[in-house]
């Protein structure tokens, strides 16, 4: 029995069978010899044993691969470079349980297998026990509807802001992958926030076409509801509570002034700017956070000039606002529009923005 040999016989004996059944039977116990003194075996002998499977799986038919990617994807060990050519294998058969559940894949690996490969390749990575940042980003920017739904269902997908604002930005069409991305624990506020508004738009387009006469009146139950998940969000928010003392401390200081609110936004803190721009302009904060998570920036323009903040200042919350650099051009239109606005403008519409937000707010029993 190959077994009993030494490991130089294993090896010979594996290169040297012609015969494709007889190569899939080596494979076999070759890989059994190796799980077994895998722990024993130096990086030599391991590369040695790589070597001679990689070569057998290139030798022996679809259906022994499948076998044996099934095998070695629940083992305890797994050689690399054998690894790695099953997890890429065209036949998704074969690639399917080691992209699904080799815990030995490399992330390198994971990702070209995302950037690369079919869709059902795809699917078979989202549901992995654990997906790193950037393969996931691979997955929904590739992915189907249901690779997508798949990865935003998986609790052990790690997203990153990409990841995040992807979700969102295709939840918005699709009540499903939203409700997938709405129940994901560790989400960050300030996309959910996104995620309502977004809904709240799709949901009053839908409803204007079944019915015109119902749409008002659904669009502002819509509004109360995002309303209310929005309040209940940020009163279970770590990042708002620490946010929210820290701005209090400045304002009753009387340390809470443009320069904070710069720092805050240039920084990239999301409840910080919320909050100051909230004190400075004697708003609600629900309705500043709406602000900043809306892809429209004309009401960030209005805030800022009712206030009097400078362009420097203004520009710093837009580019918070939209997570990433705007164009050249459109600051220079932002610009121009920030500086045709009439301050007295501004205000009378900020009243207005201050009336709309009370008319929200749930009044006692």
């Amino acid at each position: 029995m190959i077994a009993s040999q030494s490991l130089a016989d294993e090896l010979e004996a594996a290169v040297a069978s012609s015969d494709i059944g007889r190569r899939a039977l080596i494979l076999r116990r070759v890989a059994d010899l190796f799980v077994s003194t895998s722990a024993h075996l130096s990086n030599e002998q391991t590369a040695l044993f790589d070597d001679v499977m990689h070569q057998l799986v290139d030798e022996i038919e679809t259906s022994a691969r499948v076998r044996f990617a099934e095998y070695l994807a629940k083992s305890s060990a797994a050689p690399p470079r054998t690894l790695r050519q099953l997890a890429l294998d065209d036949v998704i058969d074969v690639a399917r349980p080691i992209l699904s559940h080799s815990e030995h894949l490399d992330e390198m690996t994971l990702a070209e297998g995302a950037r690369s490969k079919s869709q059902a390749h795809l699917l078979a990575i989202s549901t992995r026990k654990a997906i790193p940042e950037p393969v996931t980003d691979i997955l929904l920017e590739r992915g189907s509807r249901e690779v997508v739904l798949s990865a935003a269902g998986n609790p052990g997908a790690s997203f990153s802001e990409f990841g995040y604002s992807s979700l969102v930005r295709r939840s918005s069409s699709d009540d499903d992958l939203a409700a997938c991305t709405w129940s994901r624990s560790e989400i960050p506020r300030r996309h959910l926030l996104k995620l309502f508004a977004d809904a709240s738009d799709s949901v009053r387009r839908r409803l204007s076409k079944e019915d015109p006469r119902k749409a008002a009146l659904m669009a502002e139950i819509v509004t109360r509801a995002a309303s209310h998940l929005q309040t209940q969000t940020r009163e279970m928010s770590a990042e708002f509570a620490k946010a929210s003392d820290l701005v209090q401390s400045l304002s009753d200081a009387g340390k809470l002034d443009e320069t904070v609110l710069f720092d805050f936004a240039n920084s990239e803190k999301f409840a910080g700017t919320a909050l100051a721009l909230s004190v400075i302009s004697d708003l609600p904060v629900g309705l500043v956070e709406r602000a900043l998570v809306e892809e429209r920036s004309e009401q960030i323009l209005v805030l800022a000039k009712a206030v009097g903040l400078t362009w420097k200042t203004t520009k710093a919350i837009l580019l918070l606002q939209a997570r990433a650099d705007r164009s050249a051009d459109d600051l220079d239109r932002l610009l121009e529009t920030f500086l045709r606005l009439k301050p007295e403008t501004a205000r009378k519409a900020v009243q207005f923005y201050r009336l709309r937000e009370r008319s929200l707010t749930p009044r006692p029993n």
